[in-house]
């Protein structure tokens, strides 16, 4: 069994009937620990002007909310929600934190990422963990 298991969740795509948190919980132990993480990039400097000036910190709490209700009822777990690019600080979020799998999504890919999407792929080249990608 896994020690520490993290789930990244992107809420800008839908998927296809499955939940990686369900995932996460089947490979699990009584003492595994599972994160769940969301990365919140960067607004543009072209349309962070267009935004209310507290949309930042208004989106942080929705989505801390959010993935604290999907936390509901499992033992061990934590949300996090941070800043950066996707990609990376999930990757670097996991080595800090020393989760030992990641389970993540993947969106259906257009022509630019065929078999998983940019931030799947990304994680699962550089991981320095297992990754289960869920598609």
């Amino acid at each position: 069994m896994y020690k520490h298991i993290l789930v990244p969740v992107a809420f800008d795509h839908a998927y296809d009937g499955y939940n990686p948190l369900d995932v996460a919980r089947r490979l699990s132990g009584p003492d595994t620990r599972i994160s769940l993480l969301h990365v919140m990039e960067e607004i543009p400097a072209y349309a962070i002007s267009y935004l209310p000036i507290d949309y930042r910190n208004e989106s942080r709490e929705a989505i801390r909310t959010e993935l604290s209700a999907r936390l509901e009822g499992v033992p061990n777990a934590d949300a996090w929600v941070v800043d950066g690019h996707a990609g990376r600080t999930i990757l670097d979020w996991a080595e800090e934190h020393g989760a030992d799998l990641i389970v993540m999504a993947s969106h259906h890919p257009g022509l630019g990422d065929y078999l998983l999407g940019s931030t799947a792929a990304r994680v699962v080249r550089h991981a320095q963990c297992a990754v289960h990608v869920m598609r």
